[in-house]
């Protein structure tokens, strides 16, 4: 087999932009800008986004074997974390307080709402952007809502940066949870895929 390494396929992001949007608002056009009703949720912190899955399988065991005769895939979660640097972002502050972005609309330069009691289940669509030069992933997730919220601290010495992780779910009419795109960026890359 031929030696296809190339420093080129490697990738470092030099830009992290996430998107938001109401639950299931369809995918925009790989590798385009958003366009309205997708909001972008401001500045991220330089270590960009960690994006997980978590796969959990059971063992069937048998009589007559040392070993598991089958094993079932009985999940697969997908989630994203995040650490967002406008803390006054209404957006961002509507999914990590988990209310309605409508909450924080200001009357006089003045928002006020309560926080819930018990949590919402705020659904909504998110586009996570990742940039290398002219390469770029995006991953779009039409039905997620934040799952955990990282501590809050105001702070003199730096900007109060509020964490969130993101899980993520099935959209309307069976749509995967989690859509990737890559766009290559011109290298070349038909190596991989040798003729029949």
């Amino acid at each position: 087999m031929a030696d296809t390494r190339n420093a080129d396929l490697t990738f470092g992001a030099t830009d992290y932009l996430v998107y938001a949007a109401a639950v299931n608002t369809a995918k925009p056009v790989a590798f385009a800008d958003p366009a309205t009703p997708w909001v972008n949720l401001g500045w991220i912190t330089t270590e960009g986004g960690l994006f997980k899955t978590e796969d959990e399988s059971k063992d069937i065991e048998a009589a007559g074997s040392l070993e598991p005769i089958r094993t079932l895939m009985t999940k697969s979660k997908k989630s994203a974390q995040v650490t967002f640097l406008e803390g006054l972002n209404p957006l961002v502050r509507a999914l990590y307080d988990n209310v309605p972005i409508a909450s924080l609309e200001p009357t006089t330069d003045v928002a006020s709402y309560d926080l819930p009691d018990k949590p919402n289940d705020l659904r909504y669509a998110f586009l996570f952007d990742t940039m290398d030069g002219a390469k770029r992933m995006r991953l779009y997730m039409p039905n997620g809502k934040v799952a955990e919220r990282g501590d809050e601290q105001p702070q003199t010495e730096d900007v109060m940066p509020l964490q969130m992780t993101f899980r993520f779910y099935k959209g309307a009419a069976g749509t995967a949870a989690v859509n990737r795109a890559i766009k290559y960026g011109g290298v070349d890359v038909s190596g991989f895929f040798p003729a029949p």
